[in-house]
């Protein structure tokens, strides 16, 4: 019997074939066809998630070109509110209708929805087309990472969906550089532009490569509560965003944007407590942890993206720098961003300590935003640079600790609510944050332009309106007037930082009150797309539970696991034995000297090994191939069992006596993929005999 054969579907010893799952995800795919599919689905998260970042640094000029710098907030609100209501739904649609089809029409919507941002005459036209283009962006994220869970074996996802993670942390970096380069060597126009050609490209390569399963979950898809919680988000958001800009705030339209906004929210919870799959499940806030951690998310989302909106305003217009130099000065935001996250959540993950990092991370952003505001026409690169880091490195401490917190407080069957629950809020957090920035921002403006050149000879055609709504006709000024105007600008851009300390003070006193609690040993850090996604985070407890194991089943297998269940199976083996017997059993034959060509074993471990099992009568030759005896089965048996009695111990109190069907079958069906595969390391590298001593 030919040794990994491909494609062939593994069931656990003691089943029948008939027993065993019916799909296998990657089953009958070449690995080749697998890597393709996957780079087609990068290339359409790359679209929703370059999106998110390379907008901020072209917005000054797209103001400028179409008027309107009041409302500069909207072009990012509406793409954030749309996504994030889209988000749930597409995901449900998604198990119900089949995600190829879906995810396909995700593409379509956010082609369309950039060909008419890159086409818009003015400002309420680009407004209303961002939001088209959010409602496709929220499927691409959402279903791009559930089309891996299709195509991949739970025992790879982990790795699958780092290379997602690491898809954001790279359009964090290239965003607001490329944004800057379209701006400056091309139009703003193309910042939307561009996503066509790569967006077609990943449509052809899904049509003609992606082939997942046509089962299908149905859904009691809760329609009317995602339109509620839209619809109260989006009223309170005009609300904030329009008063003592477009209305005074004691006019009849903010108060009843306002009344309305609070109306909603009384059917909204009726909804909510029938529903049966509800959009935001009101049991999760009686979860003292939940209810805290969503608090501070909304402040972190709420600070993260009004500070990332107006920052590129400030050193385009203040600092008088390039589209492209400004996403340079960026950098180190994003730079300590990356760091902190990705060094908390490992840090928590490997001490099970996490209370000091939401603390910290509030305190330290708290610090951030009052350095951001001392900025002014005057800092240097080099002041500039330390403020944005530091700010960065304190929300970078604090976002991935949250949505760890929340996934340690609840049981199991809430894993999946809870996880898209906090992340929601930060999401809607965000489009609150750049709203208000954008109020605060647009009040202050216009008074102290007016003052700054109260009594001063302007040139033909230059008027203080035109002024704040056009920041490129400050440089038609006088030197003196220039100066005042571009004050004006820094005083109105850098208050905002001010305002939102107040709100990080609440999140710094708040994360005091969280209990620490035991970490389970199945909770682990979330990837880079968790983190800087403004996107809530939409799976199932299940898919939760998947990435979690699929990490650390990997990660236990190169830590001498061999050695551990051949002691908790009561028996003397070699680790390499053990590993051994249960690849046989898995493909029904291995041949030692073909093994070590394709595994990361030495050949001389490998032969101890198959001497060992065929001295204990454990395996005997059909030729060259080693095949498993009676006694041999009956011996992988108790591996494979003591194998997954180590993978469940990794779930904590989720795995109790009463526990669900699906972690049940995740557990077994993960345990197939990973006893004996070709990424467990049984020698740990180590030299000499690796017996368990009696």
């Amino acid at each position: 019997m030919a040794e990994d054969t491909p494609g062939r579907s593994e069931h656990p010893p003691g089943t029948s074939l008939a027993e065993a799952r019916p799909y296998v995800p990657g089953e009958g795919q070449s690995t080749r066809t697998v890597l393709v599919a996957i780079g087609a689905l990068l290339l359409g998260l790359l679209l929703a998630a370059l999106d998110q970042t390379i907008v901020s640094t072209a917005l000054p000029t797209i103001v400028s070109d179409l008027g309107g710098l009041e409302h500069l907030s909207w072009v990012v609100t509406a793409y954030l509110l749309a996504s994030t209501a889209a988000t749930p739904l597409w995901g449900k649609l998604g198990d119900q209708y089949g995600r190829k089809r879906l995810f396909q029409t995700a593409i379509v919507i956010f082609l369309v929805g950039s060909a008419m941002c890159g086409a818009a005459q003015n400002m309420p036209q680009l407004i209303g087309f961002r939001a088209l283009q959010g409602l496709g962006g929220g499927g691409l994220i959402v279903l791009s990472m559930a089309i891996v869970g299709d195509i991949v074996p739970p025992r790879d996802r982990g790795r699958y969906q780092g290379l997602f993670g690491a898809v954001f942390g790279g359009t964090s970096v290239l965003g607001p550089l490329l944004g800057g380069l379209f701006v400056d060597h091309l139009s703003w126009r193309w910042v939307f532009y561009i996503n066509l050609p790569i967006g077609i490209v990943a449509l052809l390569v899904i049509a003609a490569v992606l082939h997942i399963p046509t089962s299908r979950t149905p859904h009691r898809i809760d329609y009317l509560g995602t339109f509620l919680i839209a619809a109260v988000a989006t009223c309170l958001v005009l609300m904030t965003s329009l008063g003592g800009v477009s209305y005074p705030w004691g006019s009849w339209q903010i108060i009843g944007l306002g009344v309305l906004g609070v109306a909603l929210l009384v059917p909204f919870v009726l909804v909510e407590r029938r529903a049966a799959e509800p959009v935001l499940p009101l049991k999760l806030f009686t979860i003292r942890t939940f209810a805290l951690c969503s608090v501070i998310g909304f402040v972190i989302g709420f600070a993260m993206f009004g500070s990332m909106t107006y920052l590129p305003t400030f050193l385009q217009v203040v600092q008088g720098v390039s589209p492209t130099m400004s996403g340079v000065h960026m950098l180190p935001m994003v730079a300590g961003m990356l760091i902190s996250s990705t060094a908390s959540g490992q840090i928590v993950s490997r001490t099970g300590r996490y209370k000091v990092f939401p603390i910290a991370g509030t305190g330290l952003t708290a610090i951030g935003l009052l350095l951001l505001h001392q900025l002014d026409p005057a800092s240097g690169v080099g002041e500039m640079s330390v403020y944005f880091f530091v700010f960065g490195f304190g929300l970078g401490l604090v976002m991935q600790v949250l949505v760890l917190i929340v996934q340690n407080s609840v049981g199991y069957e809430d894993l999946g609510v809870a996880t898209s629950g906090a992340t929601f809020f930060r999401s809607i957090g965000a489009s609150f944050g750049v709203s208000i920035f954008g109020t605060i921002f647009a009040n202050k403006l216009g008074p102290r332009i007016a003052d700054a050149l109260a009594g001063a000879k302007l040139p033909a055609g230059v008027t203080p309106g035109q002024l704040q709504g056009d920041p490129r006709a400050v440089s038609a000024l006088p030197p003196a007037e220039r100066a005042g105007v571009l004050d004006a600008y820094s005083v109105s851009i850098t208050d905002v930082f001010l305002y939102a300390v107040p709100a990080m003070a609440v999140a710094f006193a708040l994360a005091w009150l969280l209990k620490e609690e035991p970490l389970r040993g199945s909770v682990t850090a979330p990837d880079t797309s968790e983190v800087l996604s403004s996107n809530p985070v939409e799976r199932t407890s299940r898919d939760e539970c998947a990435r979690a194991l699929s990490v650390l089943g990997s990660r236990e297998g190169r830590r001498k696991v061999y050695e551990k269940i051949t002691e908790r199976a009561g028996l003397e083996l070699q680790p390499a034995s053990s590993w051994m017997l249960l690849r046989i059993n898995r493909y029904g034959s291995a041949e030692p000297a073909m093994l070590a060509e394709r595994v990361p074993v030495p050949l001389r471990v490998i032969t101890e090994a198959a001497r060992e099992l065929e001295v204990r009568g454990l395996a005997v030759r059909e030729g060259l191939p080693l095949v498993l005896t009676d006694r041999g089965r009956d011996v992988a048996a108790k591996l494979f069992r003591a194998r997954e009695e180590s993978l469940a111990e990794l779930l904590g109190d989720w795995w109790t006596p009463d526990r669900p069907t699906d972690l049940m079958e995740l557990v077994r069906e993960l345990n197939g993929e990973l006893c004996g595969s070709d990424a467990e390391q049984p020698h740990n590298g180590q030299k000499g005999d690796h017996r368990r001593k009696p």
